[in-house]
């Protein structure tokens, strides 16, 4: 046991693998240890290191997912040619992109720069979700030739119940869960396993996301917005709107509301859960925006029996996958199972082998912090620049909302964004078509171009805000 390089693998902060993990990596990067070299077997290493040998396993599955380390059967682990090495998490800058071409090139001053959706940054994701595809492509579990089965998919199930064990969900088991194709998906199947009768009523945030309506509209269904105040839906406004519909189910966002990064504290919560059954309302919680860690118990913890919680990896890892997932209420995983196999059977099957690798690789939440903090950046930048007006921001949210000083509306002043190069999202697309709208703007963070060319966007918006219309009110 070379004590000369293994002396400071437990220096630094964070999990103890993921020091371990560091440690080799600067061994191998100063040269104390070279090409070729045998590191210790796994037990040798906890002990001298005086941690557990699961904790050195683990580094060791990070480091030879990399290609740092090579894994050679009956022999050991060995340091890896330096050409096999795949770029490191930490090499990678936050804030750029390496699959789009905005990583490679400064943005066109010509080109307008799109705010519509959030653009996450690379922090390592799509080094991972490459070489996991390869995998896949070289073994892939569930075969190529077979039709998607729902034995198939269980390992992607357990999977994804790692990832979301961070969210107080109450009692989860791999049964309550269903994938879909992304969150809208996810949301249309809650939609069509529920709803009932000729003109169904489908009750939404008086500004909410546009997925509950468009969900809705195609299935016939009514959409009813309900007032909301500064925590929510007020629970006085649901009793009345589920009074007067043939309401079935309640749509909210508690946690990030979308558009205005709003929060719904647990005793709203609770309140708006007794109307709920008071009425038989299903409650659909759409947790998607989410990056850091909730704040409060989730609607299936409060009403473990009419609950149905949607989330996806598009504003945590990336949108190009397209896996949403469905977490029924307890139990009632086979309701929302039927609709996704009368739909389309099941996803691809590369898909769920993809997801049984990828939710519980001991990377992942190093990943999705790095996302979180890219984030972070970018909407610092734009409050630097414009925090001076009535802006609602969080940190781990891909997206602001902006309440217009007077002399703007929302459709003047995104019209005359686009103008200036900057697009972005009115109130009114969050609205239903006779609702009040607020005179407000939604953008969101593009970590595809650089933080230099973002900043020139939010320039761009301060000096519109600076610079009203003549005409104040028109």
């Amino acid at each position: 046991m070379d004590t000369i390089w293994s002396a400071d693998l437990m220096e630094g902060d964070g999990p103890k693998y993921a020091m371990v993990a560091s440690g080799i990596r600067r061994a191998i990067s100063d040269g104390r240890l070279k090409e070729g070299v045998k590191v210790p077997p796994v037990r040798e290493l906890a002990w001298t290191l005086g941690i557990t040998p699961g904790t050195v396993a683990r580094a060791y599955t990070v480091l030879t997912d990399e290609g740092v380390l090579q894994a050679r059967v009956g022999r050991g682990t060995f340091v890896a040619p330096p050409q096999s090495h795949a770029p490191l998490f930490h090499d990678v800058p936050i804030e750029v992109d390496v699959v789009s071409h905005n990583a490679h090139n400064a943005q066109d001053p010509t080109d307008p720069i799109n705010l519509f959706s959030p653009h996450l940054p690379n922090a390592g994701q799509a080094h991972l979700i490459r070489q996991l595809l390869g995998e896949v492509a070289q073994e892939p579990p569930s075969g190529m030739m077979h039709y998607p089965t729902r034995s198939g998919s269980r390992a992607a199930r357990e999977a994804a119940c790692v990832w979301l064990e961070g969210v107080p969900l109450g009692k989860l088991r791999q049964d309550d869960i269903v994938f879909a194709h992304g969150g809208q998906n996810a949301i249309m199947l809650v939609f069509q396993a529920l709803l009932r009768g000729r003109r169904p009523a489908v009750l939404v945030e008086e500004l909410a996301y546009p997925g509950f309506r468009r969900a809705a509209e195609l299935l016939r269904a009514d959409v009813i917005p309900v007032a909301m105040d500064a925590h929510g839906v007020i629970p006085e406004a649901l009793d009345a709107a589920a009074r007067a519909h043939d309401a079935q189910i309640f749509c909210t966002s508690p946690e990030v509301h979308n558009p205005t990064c709003g929060f719904t504290p647990t005793d709203r919560r609770a309140a708006l859960v007794q109307v709920a059954r008071k009425h038989d309302l299903s409650i659909l919680e759409d947790d998607c925006y989410r990056i850091g860690q909730a704040q409060a118990e989730s609607y299936r913890m409060l009403a473990p029996e009419r609950a149905w919680y949607v989330s996806s990896i598009s504003k945590s890892l990336t949108p190009a996958l397209r896996v949403g997932m469905i977490v029924a209420p307890e139990g009632q995983g086979h309701i929302t199972r039927r609709t996704a196999e009368y739909s389309f059977f099941g996803l691809a099957t590369p898909l769920t082998d993809l997801c049984a690798k990828l939710f519980a690789h001991p990377r992942l939440p190093e990943l999705v912090q790095g996302v979180q903090d890219g984030i972070g950046r970018y909407v610092r930048a734009s409050v630097n620049i414009l925090g001076g007006y009535d802006l609602s921001w969080r940190e781990d949210v891909p997206f602001l909302w902006l309440r217009l000083p007077d002399g703007w509306r929302a459709s003047g002043f995104v019209q005359a964004a686009e103008a200036a190069g900057v697009r972005i999202r009115a109130a009114e697309e969050y609205a239903c078509r006779d609702a009040r709208v607020p005179h407000a703007v939604r953008f969101a963070v593009n970590a595809g171009i650089s933080l230099k060319d973002y900043e020139v966007a939010m320039l761009r918006l301060r000096e519109l805000l600076d610079n009203p219309p003549e005409r104040i009110g028109v």
